[in-house]
């Protein structure tokens, strides 16, 4: 009898052993665990293990020891799918929340935006400013930008579609590139899909470059189909370009603002008062509109357009009436 006693006295203890044990292992997975500030961010580098991750968690108070993880993810089966990025982890998570966060790869959002008539250089300057962003490209020549992002074209310029692309803190330069060349690829093709018949455009890189053009010259959206229809009769009749914008993307960083008659009668691939057709590259990242607008543009007469000072543009059929309207709207203001 005294064995039995004791032996059922034992199973009993071990029973209030086991639910305490239970109990004690319940109450910590659903305890908050204490951040050392709120919100906290931890870094996942590529190729870190959950060990690792574990440590540093540990190190900063966040987890009584790095086991305590471990085993829960052992015990999960999601030991080997933790997930690199930025996390950050808000007041009262949990360590099987923590867990999740990691293995699901709910990572924290950054933003890029590349904007509308932007050039390659801003977007340059835009990346070499980004901590969240890791660079691989960024810093190389322009030259080996094509064969890096699997761009088919010669030059990066105007190659990514501007428009504001979210991702993972410390994903690379490539990635984000890659998606906005394909989506400026599908923009692109599909615009040239349904183009009008009849246009003086050879391929999808010249509707391109005239769209980054149009990107440049338009002060009001409204405006934009009637400068696309002005630059498409001219290259219908083979009458240059003459736009602006295209000379001060040629003289670089030397522009300081004031374009110049010397400018203007300065020869260079870029300068369409000099030389016909189209410029070598786009000048610009081109919106869809203007894309949609050189591929669609409405049938008109107009060969001429000036500014009128104030966002919009006053069109005209003849050089004659051009001159009125640039005596009207720009000689009055003093424009050079």
């Amino acid at each position: 009898m005294p064995l039995r006693r004791a032996l059922r006295w034992s199973i009993v203890l071990l029973a209030v052993a086991a639910f305490a044990a239970v109990a004690c292992l319940r109450w910590y997975l659903e305890r908050p665990l204490p951040l050392p500030s709120t919100p906290y961010a931890i870094e996942v580098a590529s190729g870190a293990t959950l060990s690792g991750v574990a440590r540093d968690l540990a190190a900063a108070g966040v987890i009584p020891h790095p086991a305590v993880l471990v085993a829960l993810a052992r015990w999960r089966g999601a030991d080997r799918s933790i997930k690199a990025g930025n996390y950050e982890l808000a007041q009262g998570i949990t360590l099987p929340a923590l867990l999740a966060k990691l293995t699901q790869g709910d990572v924290t959002q950054v933003a890029l935006t590349i904007g509308e008539g932007t050039t390659l250089r801003d977007l340059r300057a835009a990346l070499a400013a980004r901590r969240d962003i890791a660079r691989e490209v960024a810093a190389l020549p322009d030259a080996d930008w094509p064969a890096r992002l699997g761009i088919d074209a010669p030059h990066p310029e105007g190659q990514f579609f501007p428009d504001t692309y979210f991702f993972a803190a410390g994903t690379t330069d490539t990635t984000i590139l890659r998606r906005a060349h394909r989506l400026l690829r599908e923009r692109l093709d599909a615009a040239w899909a349904a183009r009008a018949q009849g246009l003086p455009l050879a391929s999808p890189y010249e509707a391109l470059i005239l769209a980054s053009i149009v990107e440049k010259e338009t002060g009001r959206p409204a405006d934009r189909p009637l400068v696309a229809s002005v630059f498409v009769n001219r290259l219908r009749i083979g009458m240059r370009l003459q736009t602006d914008p295209t000379v001060i993307y040629g003289l670089g960083a030397s522009f300081d603002g004031d374009l110049r008659r010397r400018d203007l009668d300065a020869d260079g691939p870029y300068n369409t008062y000099t030389r016909a057709g189209l410029p070598p590259t786009p000048i610009a990242f081109a919106s869809q509109a203007s894309i949609e607008a050189v591929l669609d543009p409405p049938a008109t007469d107009y060969l001429y357009f000036v500014a009128r000072g104030d966002g919009t543009s006053e069109f005209s059929t003849t050089l004659a009436d051009h001159n009125r309207a640039v005596a009207r709207f720009q000689l009055k203001r003093g424009v050079r």
